[in-house]
């Protein structure tokens, strides 16, 4: 007798996208993408499938507030080349933190999820805001706390 693979279909992962809220405030920069990466591709949930986009919404409120180690802010660039002879750009972490407070986390993550039409379509779901306001109350998002001592996002209950 054979046991056959459960392969989740497109309706059934559509069907479990929830809603969660993470507060930067204070977090460092890449582990907090790290975590926010697993829940956009859907790693926490035991019916993940790596062709598939079975992960969540994430609300990142705070993104200003978010904290880099060493000295990243000084040392740390964001690159854009527009593909002419001598005009590529470095923009320090400091400098974009100013500009641009939500593009770091959301470039942190960016990197962090597969290079194809798969990864844009998760990172779709990743809302980033400087602020503690978010437009996406009616969503009724679920509180994530980061756990110091394991690193992982917990659910506020």
């Amino acid at each position: 007798m054979s046991t056959k693979t459960y392969s989740p279909t497109a309706a059934e992962a559509d069907a479990g996208r929830q809603w969660y809220i993470v507060d930067a405030k204070g977090q460092t920069l890449g582990r907090l993408a790290t975590l926010v990466a697993q829940y956009l591709r859907g790693k926490n949930k035991p019916t993940f499938t790596p062709h598939m986009d079975m992960g969540d919404f994430v609300v990142v409120i705070n993104a200003e507030q978010v904290v880099v180690t060493g000295a990243k802010t000084t040392d740390k660039n964001y690159y854009s080349h527009s593909g002419y002879l001598g005009s590529l750009k470095a923009v320090p972490f400091n400098e974009m933190m100013k500009k641009h407070p939500t593009f770091p986390v959301e470039a942190a993550v960016r990197g962090m999820l597969p290079r194809n039409r798969l990864g844009a379509q998760m990172l779709s779901k990743l809302k980033v805001y400087a602020g503690p306001k978010h437009p996406h109350a009616a969503q009724k998002p679920v509180e994530l706390k980061v756990n110091p001592e394991n690193e992982t996002l917990e659910v506020v209950r």
